[in-house]
């Protein structure tokens, strides 16, 4: 009996091990616009030689590519997807932090813009490196960093099968952004990014998208809004404030795993 539950822990921390085996969480590293720049990327094995969606999540202002991951850790979702976690530089805050101390993302739509010049630079090492998947890659960010998501889809838009930005807002570039999916994430006591300025932002792009007028409900706070575009999307409304609720995942891989 003893030599039986030895074999049976000894299989177990192989499979354990085999499990493990088939993902890597690596630091990538660049210098961009004489910056170094660095993110954090959960990579399935099998991306070598299988083509793969890739996910690019952006960290809020005053956050890192460490912490959004361990907020996040979608691959528990979605194994099979890259994800991709940019560390963002000091940067002066939208509603706080004017003098730039803490890490953060440009949203200024100029091509010269070091987090875009970053993020092209990204992109281009996952595509040489990897098998990707050109038509499932995706964007998600929360507060200054679903600000950057929003410019992304602004001025990268081509690239994107659709976005999930979360606590975040959108005024100057609306105009840019053609049709495209998208999941957006509100807190309805946000004290720091209004929830009336979300609103602005996802009724406009509601209506570019030509969703209907009433969403169909997902769960207790989502509500799936069907296009005749074929441009569905999603708001995700629940009670609370500026912190993103953990709960959400999984409508939100869900709705980058429906493409």
């Amino acid at each position: 009996m003893m030599l039986k539950k030895l074999l049976l822990l000894i299989i177990g921390l192989c499979l354990m091990h085999d499990t493990s085996a088939q993902v890597q969480l690596q630091t990538l590293e660049f210098t961009v616009a004489q910056q170094q720049r660095k993110a954090l990327a959960y990579i399935p094995a099998s991306a070598k030689n299988k083509v793969t969606p890739v996910v690019f999540a952006f960290h809020g202002h005053g956050g890192t590519m460490n912490h959004a991951y361990q907020g996040r850790k979608f691959e528990q979702l979605w194994a099979d997807a890259i994800y991709i976690y940019p560390q963002g530089l000091p940067t002066p805050g939208q509603i706080t932090d004017k003098e730039g101390k803490k890490n953060g993302w440009l949203v200024d739509p100029q091509e010269q813009n070091r987090d875009l010049i970053f993020f092209d630079t990204l992109l281009a090492y996952i595509k040489k490196e990897y098998q990707v998947d050109t038509d499932r890659i995706f964007a998600t960010g929360h507060s200054n960093g679903g600000s950057f998501t929003y410019l992304l889809w602004a001025t990268r838009g081509d690239i994107f099968k659709a976005f999930a930005p979360t606590g975040a807002a959108a005024f100057k570039t609306l105009h840019l952004m053609k049709p495209k999916p998208f999941f957006h994430l509100v807190g309805e006591k946000d004290p720091l990014v209004k929830p009336a300025w979300q609103k602005i932002t996802y009724q406009a792009l509601l209506k570019k998208n030509k969703c209907e007028a009433v969403g169909k409900k997902i769960n207790e706070f989502a509500r799936l809004y069907p296009s005749s575009s074929g441009n569905n999307s999603i708001i995700y409304s629940y009670p609370g404030g500026h912190e993103y609720p953990q709960e959400a995942n999984e409508v939100l891989i869900d709705f980058f795993k429906s493409f």
